[in-house]
């Protein structure tokens, strides 16, 4: 299982080309990519998670009445439907399982909502345990005249979920009651810098750092993170892209702490930066391979990014001591690409 991917794509829902949820086999030494076909028709699963400790994947449907579900992974191209449901807003866009597997949090885009539903002890999907509305807007009267919630990160040590939204410019800290599903707040939301328009955040394994991506300033903010309080404290900010027109959508942390990445859309490039020191040191910035990276993956020695408008995903080998994908890439062509979810052992 660890030699497979899994492709979240956009459908024709929502303007894309793709069918559904693709499997696809990657060679570990060369990272050589083959599609086994899509192996769940879904609309719009643009993206994707795993429970954390059972084989099933869940998916969002990023269309106008959100929803979301949920699929028992018994083999590489066997998955089973363990139940779907409304997320009660519109364009979901991101999902994750809370700390023990009982709970499934998404971010509807479009609502600036959040959404909660029980699990089961097969990680089948059960009711929506709550619907939690963000109020509020920004200084961008196009992309912030509202709320916009983009990702949901729990805290694998088991403090608060972070959620960032884009519209208000802020992430919120909340609570989840194990017995009810409920969020609650942890304590009021945190600003970040006005205009920014965060999408993501990216923990460092070490569990005291974190770093912000905002899409609209195309900036990545390094912080001190309290993981008991979900406090976040700035230690400052840097450009994502040399270039002009930069649009980041992922950022990630490699496993092993040393060096972070972040997608540019618009410039089509990945950039790569040192944590040695107190803030992200640029390393280099590397051309995608295609156009509108939405999302990438780190897995083992490789680099595998899902340049959504022109149809492919493009892997890159990773130089172990600088952490600068190295060019030519392997593309697969695949429709619509926007998430590259790799297996795991279960």
């Amino acid at each position: 299982m660890t030699g497979l991917l899994y492709i979240g794509c956009y459908t024709p829902e929502m303007g894309g080309e793709g069918a559904g949820i693709t499997a696809v086999r990657r060679d570990p030494a060369t990272g050589r990519l083959d599609s086994l076909g899509v192996v769940a028709h879904t609309l719009s699963p643009s993206f994707l998670a795993w429970h954390p400790t059972l084989p099933v994947l869940y998916a969002v449907s990023e269309v106008d009445e959100g929803g979301v579900s949920a699929w028992a992974v018994a083999g590489e191209t066997d998955l089973r439907p363990l139940g779907s449901g409304s997320t009660g807003g519109a364009h979901p866009c991101h999902l994750a399982v809370a700390p023990g597997g009982r709970y499934l949090v998404s971010a509807n885009y479009s609502s600036g909502s959040v959404a909660v539903h029980r699990l089961g002890d097969d990680g089948a999907l059960g009711e929506r345990t709550d619907l939690l509305v963000h109020e509020g807007a920004g200084p961008d009267p196009k992309r912030q005249e509202r709320a916009h919630a983009h990702m949901v990160s729990p805290d694998p040590g088991g403090g608060p979920i972070l959620v960032v939204d884009l519209g208000t410019d802020a992430v919120y800290r909340y609570e989840l009651e194990a017995a009810t599903g409920r969020l609650v707040p942890a304590g009021p939301r945190i600003q970040v810098h006005a205009g920014s328009g965060p999408r993501h955040i990216a923990r460092h394994p070490d569990g005291r750092h974190a770093y912000l991506v905002g899409e609209l300033d195309a900036t990545v903010t390094a912080y001190d993170l309290d993981g008991a309080s979900g406090v976040l404290r700035e230690r400052g900010r840097v450009a994502t892209s040399r270039l002009s027109g930069a649009q980041p959508s992922e950022v990630a942390v490699r496993p092993d702490g040393r060096f972070l990445y972040v997608a540019n859309r618009g410039t089509d490039t990945i950039s790569t930066f040192s944590l040695d020191g107190d803030l992200p040191a640029h390393l280099a910035e590397v051309a995608t391979g295609g156009q509108w990276p939405r999302h990438f993956a780190a897995v083992g020695e490789h680099l595998y990014v899902a340049n959504e408008r022109s149809h492919a995903v493009v892997g890159f080998h990773l130089d172990r001591d600088s952490g600068i994908p190295q060019e030519p890439g392997s593309a697969l062509q695949l429709p619509s690409p926007t998430c590259v979810l790799p297996a795991k052992s279960l």
